[in-house]
This record gives C-alpha cells, structure tokens and sequence, in this order.
C-alpha cells in the first residue's frame, strides 16, 4: 500500500517537472540546438518536449524488452520467474482439485478412486506431507495394506509427518491383532505427541491388556495433568492399578511393596473390595489387627462382600466358633439388614452349631430371595436340626438351579467372572466390574458360594483354608458325591 502511494507521488512529481519544463523553454521563445556528427538540429519548445517524452517511452520500452530477455534466460536456466509461476499456479491448482476429490472419495468409501487422485495430487504438487497420507488412508481403503505401510514408512523420514506414519503403522498392527508391536509403535506414538488422547487411550489399553499397570498408571497421570479425566474418576482408576500393580507385587513374593500399595489404594479408594481386603492381610502381617478391624469394617458398610469376610476371620484365624461369632458382631453391625450380612451370621452361627439363632438369622431370605447360598444354608440348618433326610435333599435339589447369586459382572458385556479383575477377560473394558446379580443364572458357583459351611450324609472332612477363601466357618465343605447323586436323580425325574 505504501509502495503505491510512493509510485504515485513519484509520477505526480515527475508530470510536475516537465510541466515546468515545457513552461519555462516556451517563455524563453528559444529552441534547443542539438549537435550529432557534426549535424545541428534545432528544435522549438514544442518540439523538444515532445522528444522528450519520446525519448523516455523508447528507454521504458527498451528496459522492458531487456526483462523480458533476462527473465526468459532465468526460466531456461530452470529459476524462479513470472512465467514459471504461472505454469506452478496452474499445476498447484490442478493439484490440490485431485487431493479434495481423492477425500471426498475416501469419505464415499471409493479406495480406488481415492487411490488414483492421490496420484494425480503428488504428480501435480510434489507435496508428500499431503499426498502419502491421502495415499496410505486410500490404499487401506483399497485394502492394499503392504502399499499403505510403505506410504507410512516414507512419512516416518519426516519430522512433520513422523508421529501420523507411527500411528498409522500401529493402527495397522492393532487391525492384525499384533499387539506387542502395536504396544512399541504407541509408545513412540506418545513420546512424540504426548497430547494426542486417542494415542493415551490406545496406549492405556494396551498396557492395561500386557499388566503394565506401572506404565498405564503414567498414562493416567498425564491424562489428568492435561485435564482430560476428572479427579475422581483419576482417584479411582489409579486405585484400580495401584492394586493390581500389588497383586503381582504379593505373586513375586515381595510382600513389603505389596503391603503399601495395597494400603494406598485402600485410601484412594476405600470402597474397592480387593483392595481394602489386600490392604487389611496387609496390616495383619504388619501386626497391626486395629487397623485392618477398621479397614473391614469400613469397605463393609460401602459393600458386604465375602472377601471381607475372609480378611476379617485372618485376623484371628484360630479362635473358637464362639469366640469368632461374638467377634464378627462388629462386622454385621455396619450393614446389619444387608443379604450378605444375614447370611454370614447364619453361617457362622451353623459353625457354632447353634442352628435355632442361624434360622432366625435366615428369617424368610431362602423364600424372598432363593440364591443357592441360601437354599444350601437352609438345607445345613435342617441337617443340624435333625431334620428328615428328605427335607435336606429337598432344600439342595432347589440350590441346583437357584440363581448363584451376586458375581463379579462387567457392565459392558455383561460376562461373569469368578474373581475380580480390572480389564475384562471379554471386551477388554477397565474397571468394568461390579459385585451384583446377573440377569441371568451363571452357569457355576461363585467363590463365594463355593465355600458354603455345609455337608450332605455326613459331617465333612475338614480342608485347609486357602488365602482367598471367603468362608468364616471353614470346617465344613460340600460332599460333591452326593451333589452328583442329587443332579442325576434330578435328570431322571425329568425324564
């Protein structure tokens, strides 16, 4: 802008002095005398200024004809020029009309089209940055996938196409189900664009999926820096692989670590069942019974569970069936109404072998809500009551297709598990899993279910208790002869 007005007053100033010029010689009514070879020319005031001008269009002419001779050597020579400008403009046009085609193709689902115009792009724009891309989404599309890993190797030679070829390369390797390079390929991915969440979540995944819970509980941590996961959904999560992260602490036989960890997603949080039953066999090694009686009885009000149950009977593993019942009053007393409540005290009040106070426990739970559990305590009461042998038959023919009760179900997919996890085992979800009754009937015992105090015919063979065994009356087990006896008669009655 400033420039123009610049030529302008140039040309003002320059009109302006010839003006003056031509007014001048005209008022001295002289010519200009001009000598060339030994000629003399004379011209008027008329004449000389029209010369001039003359004069001054022939330089402009020659000066143009000079450019246009200097700059058509430039061009022959292969630089930059007005002429090849408008030869790169046309080809700069024509390409990117081919790269807009080539991803409205990719977006109608046309890989070979897509394919075609990314040719055509690159032919015209000499741009790989634009075109290997458009190329390697093409070629995936087209279902080339050796053409589209080569075109994501070539972007990875490039520091501003480097971390789209990583991840285009580990998108392919997920596709092929090769998750350990996948794994590779996203932690480069991360390391160059820590920022990018479809990588995190890619990452976290994966780690999660491999028990790299050390590495996903980073990947975590970012995600919360960068503000794109709540601080309580942060708290938990980290708990979860705090946790597991301790569980394998425990399997290598380094307690100490495990213990702390354990501790410490207790404390995140405190109404994750595995973890508070971790952290209190934890505080039970450290000699600290107060505080995992706290811990307990704590994660009991929250949720009544039968691993709780288990952490709290080791904390005075050989105590009498008296002392152990007046002890666990504690306990009911958190949730005394609760299901899980009411069946723990009818159990060990059956371990005690005061079977009136285990019925009364019961009250009308095996008629409002016939879990297998409950039929089979049931059965265990009438057993001890003296009861026919057909009333105990009758109550265990029911627990064979009574719902198994709450389970650790995943709320994605709705699978069952036996023992809580963090990723499930079916769609890979994380911190999936809740303690509830499934819609339908599992097809097995859960482990707490399996440990019922009871025995069918006789008194049963008592069995060591195992760490994660969820019975507070462990001298009783299930006589799975007679079981077997009772599921045949079942079919022939069928029949």
């Amino acid at each position: 802008m400033i420039w123009s007005f610049i030529k302008i007053v140039v040309f003002v100033a320059v009109v302006a002095a010839l003006t003056l010029l031509a007014g001048h010689l005209a008022d001295q009514g002289s010519g200009l005398r001009l000598i060339v070879a030994n000629t003399e020319f004379t011209l008027g005031p008329l004449q000389a200024a029209i010369a001039a001008v003359l004069l001054v269009i022939l330089v402009w002419i020659a000066l143009r004809i000079l450019g246009l001779l200097i700059a058509t050597l430039h061009f022959l020579n292969g630089d930059e020029t007005a002429i090849s400008r408008y030869f790169n403009r046309n080809r700069e046009r024509k390409g990117f009309e081919a790269l807009a085609e080539g991803m409205m193709a990719i977006a109608s689902g046309d890989g070979r089209v897509a394919m075609a115009k990314a040719a055509r792009a690159e032919k015209f724009l000499g741009r790989p940055e634009l075109t290997n891309l458009l190329t390697a989404q093409a070629a995936e599309l087209a279902g080339d996938t050796r053409r589209a890993t080569a075109v994501y190797k070539r972007l990875l030679a490039d520091d501003r196409t480097r971390f789209v070829g990583v991840r285009g390369l580990m998108m392919q390797k997920l596709g092929e189900g090769d998750t350990e390079t996948a794994l590779k390929l996203a932690e480069k991915a991360f390391s160059l664009n820590p920022r990018s969440e479809d990588v995190q979540d890619t990452l976290f995944r994966l780690q999660t999926g491999t028990g790299d819970w050390r590495g996903a509980r980073k990947i975590l941590s970012a995600k919360h820096k960068q503000g794109l996961l709540p601080r309580d959904v942060h708290i938990r999560r980290d708990a979860v692989l705090a946790l597991q992260e301790a569980r394998e602490v425990f399997d290598e036989e380094a307690s100490i670590e495990a213990r702390e960890a354990a501790i410490a997603a207790n404390k995140a949080s405190p109404d994750l069942i595995p973890a508070a039953a971790m952290a209190a066999r934890g505080y039970i090694e450290k000699g600290k019974p107060k505080l995992a009686h706290r811990i307990l009885v704590k994660a009991w009000s929250e949720q009544p569970h039968p691993d709780l149950a288990a952490a709290f009977a080791a904390i005075a593993p050989d105590e009498t069936p008296q002392e152990r019942l007046k002890r666990f009053e504690a306990l009911i007393a958190a949730r005394p109404d609760h299901e899980e409540s009411r069946l723990l005290k009818a159990e060990l009040n059956i371990a005690a072998e005061d079977f009136p106070a285990a019925r009364r426990a019961m009250g009308a739970l095996a008629q409002a809500h016939p879990t297998a559990r409950a039929l089979t305590i049931m059965a265990a009461i009438e057993r001890g009551e003296g009861s026919p042998e057909s009333v105990v038959r009758g109550w265990l023919a029911r627990a064979l297709t009574a719902s198994r009760g709450p389970q650790w179900v995943c709320d994605k997919c709705h699978n069952i598990e036996s023992q809580w996890s963090p990723v499930c085992n079916n769609c890979g979800g994380f911190d999936t899993f809740t303690w509830r009754e499934p819609e339908e009937r599992g097809s097995g015992m859960t482990a707490g279910a399996a440990v019922l105090p009871l025995i069918v015919g006789e008194r049963a063979r008592s069995a060591p208790e195992p760490r994660d065994r969820i019975a507070p009356a462990a001298d009783y087990v299930v006589d799975d002869e007679a079981v077997d006896q009772l599921e045949a008669e079942q079919e022939k009655d069928e029949k």
